[in-house]
């Protein structure tokens, strides 16, 4: 089960991007808290905290006990937005939450014992992941960290369903209208003579295009000092 998160707030009286961008420069993250039927509350959080939050790894699917003014308030975060450049989170989206609620969250695929695995060991099949995480729906206080898929004894070929994974007492897929898989285990790619000749052809175009531009390097010259007497000035005869 998924640890629960705290991180503590402050409230946000001004909205608009220029107070967004002022509470950035102070290391401060603007963030909303809505749902469960109450108004939108505007927050700002510290911007170190909640990078230490996102680093757990779990904080999509973790419930988080936001604190804001003393008053704890019991949430999922829906979304975070982050900066195109630099990366850093600039806006982060929570969602209000009762303590014996129903939710929809999206939870890690981990594979484990690869070893084991006729199909990856010994014929040198590759794991071919479709989903790395699957959407479940559970009881929030009984969030799960990850769903833990055993290899043991797979083969070349061989794909691996929903139906095949163990699920903890009360977790659901969200998809329940069809057996949808998360991975498969698939011959390994051998290069054919096409693909080697194709890769050959490429080689020896890229050579001859160097082999071009080193030609025309060689044969530029350093300008004339005649080509700049455009910019002389011939003194103007008198009278």
């Amino acid at each position: 089960m998924s640890d629960t998160l705290h991180l503590s707030a402050e409230t946000r009286d001004r909205a608009g991007k220029g107070a967004s961008r002022a509470l950035r420069r102070e290391g401060r993250v603007p963030a909303v808290i809505y749902g469960n039927k109450q108004e939108p509350q505007g927050i700002h959080v510290n911007a170190r905290e909640l990078m230490k939050q996102l680093m757990t790894g779990h904080f999509m699917n973790s419930v988080i006990m936001v604190d804001v003014g003393g008053k704890q308030i019991r949430t999922l975060a829906k979304d975070v937005s982050f900066d195109v450049v630099t990366d850093q989170p600039i806006h982060v989206d929570f969602l209000r939450i009762a303590k014996d609620a129903t939710v929809t969250v999206a939870v890690p695929v981990v594979f484990i014992n690869e070893d084991d695995a006729p199909g990856i060991k010994r014929a040198n099949g590759v794991l071919n992941v479709v989903r790395h995480e699957v959407e479940l729906v559970v009881d929030a206080s009984n969030i799960p960290s990850e769903i833990t898929i055993d290899l043991t004894g797979r083969e070349v070929g061989d794909s691996i369903h929903i139906s095949d994974v163990t699920l903890p007492d009360g977790v659901e897929p969200s998809v329940d209208d069809r057996d949808f898989t998360i991975a498969t285990i698939v011959p390994p790619t051998v290069p054919t003579q096409a693909d080697e000749a194709l890769a050959a052809e490429v080689a020896e175009a890229q050579s001859a295009e160097h082999e071009a531009e080193l030609a025309g390097e060689a044969a530029e010259v350093e300008p004339n000092d005649d080509d700049n007497d455009d910019d002389k000035i011939t003194p103007q005869k008198k009278g």
